[in-house]
């Protein structure tokens, strides 16, 4: 039998979908608005505004983005949306962590167990004594092992990489000021495992204004790291191209609580002071350009860090551009790394949830390379399983999410193409003030940058001190109960003893026509003028020179470079960690918590607003607070406070009821217990003075300086900071 199949009949669409309905534009959405706000001003309920001077609308729409210069594919134009054509799908991100262990044995078993995992960028930290280039016998303890990874010697070196595939690793080092010592022992243990150094992918870092910037002194002259950053920098040219050899960090402004805009500003110009400081010594932009790395350090702000990514592409492409360099060479090279500004001691594991949304910024902004913090990361050295947790953040997002299909999702939105093009405009304008005053150094040493970084700082500050901005598990929604994570000991001193035993002992193995070697490489380095400097550091090192020595002799003629202040690097929460820490150290020495005692006046919805507020507040500072049903009577209210044992008292209902409350409440409370310290929550403005006058000693509001108010609680209990 024969069957048939019908067509099925199709209508032809309509002319316009949902033609029956009016179409909506901005002043009718306007209007519904304003009835809802019941009178409250628009402007000022509906837009906000950001510290980087940018005023967020309620909504936008394609008005906003009609004028704006726009790069409809990614790999094209100003590279807004992306360096590659094909984005992730033709190279996901590189998974990387940072590992800070000390000793060389234990940092090859973490990578090693790293890359089993899914890590496929290895980030390797040096600790302040290799960054400056002193042998652990030269330096003081605590800089051995100060942060990071601790290497001499050729054969330390040898001991972290054993088993490491560098041919498929991609390998960051961050070696601070000057990357040239270290790679100069990197290069020999390729040579004693004759291995080419074109194989290394990644990067070996220079960034000597970062460090200035954050710490305010350099082991060398700027001449002197500028000339190791060029001589490895023509090195690496030839003879390893896919290693870049400076790196700008942006992290010295985003952790001292700067801005966007002085963050991407103060990036760029370091960018182009390296460009130009490479020229000078006959290094083409072409040439350095695409050996520059980028370091990111990426918040909370979501939509604000996406654009801050996509503008800085913008921007460097601009800069590079106007020098002279080439299509490729405007090409930005981004490695994305979580913050610690917004990272918390107190309630660590919504550290996990921060480091998630920042890490799906840094993607979403198209970052090449991606560091996720551990949750204990501003506690303690984190271990396996901190470690495990954020690597398996990004793994999730690359593995599962689908990431890696499309490219550039946050593209043609309207409002993050708006807050891209305004973020670029306000660096571009910051940026032209710091070349006008000389560039990056000059500007540094003129205190620009760190002023300018310090005004907004504070102002975030006070924000979170005033709860204005929250801090989740800290400042709001505390539990004042929590167990603080334990903190491992570690025997500076015995480390430091054992390093220094292990270089001395290098250097005393070697036979005496050995040490002649060594000593014959390290004079050529000293007396060399010229190009070669990089060559010559290698012979020593394959020689068996250590670290310390290869420095001293490039530097033997050099001097540190003078001071600058340095910017403040800290975090959000720590004003709230303090009064909590104090709390805990009464507790852990025997002392009960302090308590709190809620004087609740009357119905529940006469004092439960204030009552909440109040528990939050206390909670902020480690105190237990006690919060009963509401009292009918001011006498009810003073026996239940007597009982409870508790020093501090506050009442809370409705500044309506406060003029017949205050006075007898106050009076019994200080009959019952001379001693008690009494608050009042809310601050009626028209009954402030009578309040104080009837014994009031302090306010809790929404618009108090809750750290500092916390912190006279403390002091009156005699709770020492």
């Amino acid at each position: 039998m024969n069957v048939t199949e019908e067509k099925p009949v199709t209508k032809p669409p309509p002319e316009r979908l949902l033609a029956d309905f009016p179409p909506v534009n901005y002043d009718d959405w306007r209007r519904l608005v304003e009835a809802e706000l019941k009178g409250a001003p628009f402007d000022k309920r509906m837009f906000s505004a950001t510290y980087e001077g940018i005023t967020l609308k309620p909504v936008y729409c394609a008005a906003d983005t009609a004028n704006l210069p726009h790069d409809s594919f990614p790999g094209f134009g100003s590279f807004v949306r992306g360096t590659s054509p094909a984005g992730y799908a033709g190279q996901p991100w590189a998974v990387s962590q940072e590992i800070t262990c000390s000793s060389p044995s234990e940092f090859n078993h973490e990578a090693r167990n790293s890359i089993a995992g899914g890590l496929n960028a290895l980030n390797m930290v040096l600790d302040k004594a290799t960054r400056n280039g002193r042998d652990p016998d030269w330096a003081l303890p605590e800089e051995v092992g100060s942060g990071g990874l601790s290497i001499a010697t050729v054969r330390d070196l040898e001991r972290a990489l054993e088993g490491v595939d560098l041919k498929h690793t991609v390998l960051f080092v961050r070696s601070g000021a000057s990357g040239m010592p270290f790679a100069t022992l990197l290069v020999a243990l390729l040579r004693k495992h004759k291995l080419r150094p074109g194989i290394l992918r990644g990067c070996i870092e220079t960034d000597p204004l970062g460090v200035l910037s954050h710490e305010g002194a350099l082991p060398q002259s700027m001449a002197g790291a500028y000339r190791e950053m060029a001589a490895l920098t023509r090195w690496a040219s030839d003879h390893a191209p896919q290693v870049q050899t400076i790196c700008v960090h942006s992290r010295a402004w985003h952790e001292a609580g700067g801005n966007a805009v002085q963050e991407l500003a103060f990036t760029l110009a370091t960018g182009v002071e390296y460009l130009r400081q490479m020229n000078a010594r006959e290094l083409d932009v072409n040439i350095v350009a695409p050996r520059i790395r980028f370091a990111v350090t990426v918040g909370e702000n979501f939509f604000m860090e996406i654009a801050k990514l996509r503008a800085l592409r913008q921007l460097w492409a601009r800069a590079v551009s106007a020098i002279g360099g080439n299509e490729e060479a405007q090409k930005l090279s981004l490695h994305v790394r979580t913050s610690q500004w917004n990272k918390t001691a107190c309630d660590p594991h919504n550290n996990i949830l921060r480091a998630t949304v920042e890490a799906l910024a840094g993607v979403l902004g198209g970052c090449d390379s991606l560091q996720v913090g551990a949750f204990d990361e501003v506690v303690r050295p984190p271990d396996d399983f901190s470690r495990r947790v954020a690597r398996n953040t990004q793994l999730v997002l690359q593995k599962e999410c689908n990431l890696t299909h499309v490219i550039d999702p946050a593209g043609g939105s309207w409002y993050v193409e708006s807050v891209t093009a305004e973020l670029a405009a306000r660096t571009w304008t910051l940026f032209q003030e710091v070349e006008v005053l000389g560039g990056m150094e000059a500007a540094l040493r003129a205190g620009f940058p760190q002023k300018s970084i310090d005004t907004v700082a504070a102002a975030k500050k006070q924000a979170v001190a005033r709860r204005r901005d929250s801090i989740v598990g800290v400042s709001q929604y505390a539990n004042p109960a929590e167990k603080p994570l334990d903190i491992p000991f570690t025997e500076a001193a015995a480390f430091h003893k054992r390093r220094a035993q292990q270089v001395v002992s290098h250097r005393t193995s070697m036979d005496d026509a050995d040490s002649e070697v060594v000593l014959k490489r390290l004079s050529n380095i000293v007396s060399i003028r010229g190009e070669g400097l990089f060559a010559e550091c290698l012979e020593a090192a394959s020689a068996g020179a250590t670290l310390g020595e290869i420095v001293r002799a490039i530097r033997i003629h050099d001097h540190p470079c003078a001071p600058v202040s340095p910017v403040n690097i800290t975090r959000a929460a720590i004003p709230f960690e303090r009064l909590r820490a104090a709390v805990d150290r009464e507790v852990a020495a025997g002392r009960p918590r302090p308590q709190v005692f809620l004087c609740n006046m009357g119905s529940l919805k006469e004092h439960k607003g204030r009552a909440d507020f109040s528990r939050g507040f206390f909670a902020a500072g480690g105190y237990e607070v006690i919060s009963p049903k509401g009292f009918p009577n001011p006498e009810a209210a003073v026996k239940a406070f007597v009982e409870s044992g508790a020093a501090i008292a506050v009442l809370c209902s409705t500044d309506e009821n406060y003029p017949a409350l205050v006075s007898p409440l106050v009076q019994g409370l200080r009959a019952a217990k001379a001693g008690a310290f009494i608050a009042l929550a809310g601050y009626p403005l028209e009954q402030v003075e009578t309040c104080r006058k009837a014994g009031v000693d302090e306010f809790v509001h929404i618009r108090a300086d809750a750290a500092a108010v916390l912190a006279s609680f403390h002091a009156r209990l005699g709770i020492e900071l």
